[in-house]
């Protein structure tokens, strides 16, 4: 089957099984899985209490409805509204909720409670906190010795897929998006009749550790799905990184890259199905990155 049917039967199927909703264009909308999502302690500013802000908040426009249309192609902060030379109270309210929201993505730490509801056991890099792992960026690369065992015990080396979730630069991404986009992952590759190793979480990770996952365990290919860096517009997005048989020293162009998902990207959901299509390819050509779309036109 080609790529949109192979997305639209695994979106099928889980919407059958109860694992997603349907609905929408893309139709997927949120999980119908455990909510993951948390509050931050102390915040006294809801933001939904707040008017929308996707309101047009101009003045005595001249032409409200051409600029209601541009208010509506794109997520940045325009037509605002201003009070003298100042940001309007409710500009500044939003500024702070969502600062909040991308700090908080940053900082906290992918609970327990979610990695368990998505059936995730957990290892670690090297890293000790936060602290270390903001600063370091290169010890988020290197799996600790203890996690080395565990998952040499609990994973199967030689697999075809091992995909990996790692929390990255934003908790709030990964806790938003795995319970759509691994399960239509896993699906959608059974459905291309390849081989899935466990699943599993690595904490304060990079990039990079997918590396050393690929050295330990050897599989075909590793997956990763990794939170982007939150910004002001949402701090949710996350990336899936993937890479045929990745080593220490693997190159940056050897990456294939998917960004954007999240609900006001590409759905998860669609995302995870997507991922399934482009690892087949790279099992069939042999190669990832710029190797891999360089095979594809030759």
């Amino acid at each position: 089957m080609n790529e949109q049917e192979l997305i639209q039967s695994v979106i099928g199927k889980l919407v059958a099984q109860g694992v997603i909703k349907g609905g929408g264009n893309t139709g997927v909308v949120a999980s119908s899985a455990p909510a993951c999502s948390r509050v931050a302690e102390g915040c006294d500013l809801d933001p939904v209490t707040l008017s929308p802000i996707d309101e047009v908040k101009v003045d005595n426009p001249k032409n409200m409805a051409a600029l209601e249309a541009m208010r509506k192609s794109t997520p940045a902060r325009i037509f605002m509204g201003r009070c003298g030379a100042r940001q309007r109270t409710h500009s500044f309210l939003h500024f702070q909720a969502d600062h909040a929201a991308a700090v908080d993505a940053v900082f906290l730490d992918v609970s327990g409670k979610c990695l368990e509801e998505n059936g995730l056991f957990d290892v670690q890099t090297v890293v000790r906190d936060k602290d270390e792992y903001l600063m370091n960026p290169e010890r988020g690369k290197q799996i600790s010795d203890e996690s080395q065992k565990t998952l040499l015990e609990k994973c199967t080396r030689g697999v075809q897929v091992q995909i990996i979730v790692v929390d990255g630069l934003s908790s709030t991404a990964i806790e938003a998006n795995i319970a759509d986009t691994v399960p239509a992952l896993v699906q959608g590759l059974k459905a291309e009749g390849i081989g899935v190793g466990a699943p599993f979480f690595i904490r304060y990770g990079r990039v990079g550790v997918m590396d050393e996952v690929g050295e330990l365990l050897n599989p075909d290919v590793v997956v990763e799905l990794i939170g982007e860096r939150p910004g002001l517009i949402t701090a949710e997005s996350m990336s899936a990184y993937m890479v045929y048989k990745p080593h220490r020293g693997t190159m940056e162009a050897d990456r294939t890259i998917i960004s954007n998902i999240h609900k006001g990207g590409t759905p998860p959901a669609e995302a995870g199905a997507h991922m399934a299509t482009v690892v087949k390819q790279m099992m069939d050509f042999k190669a990832s990155g710029v190797a891999l779309s360089k095979a594809m036109k030759g």
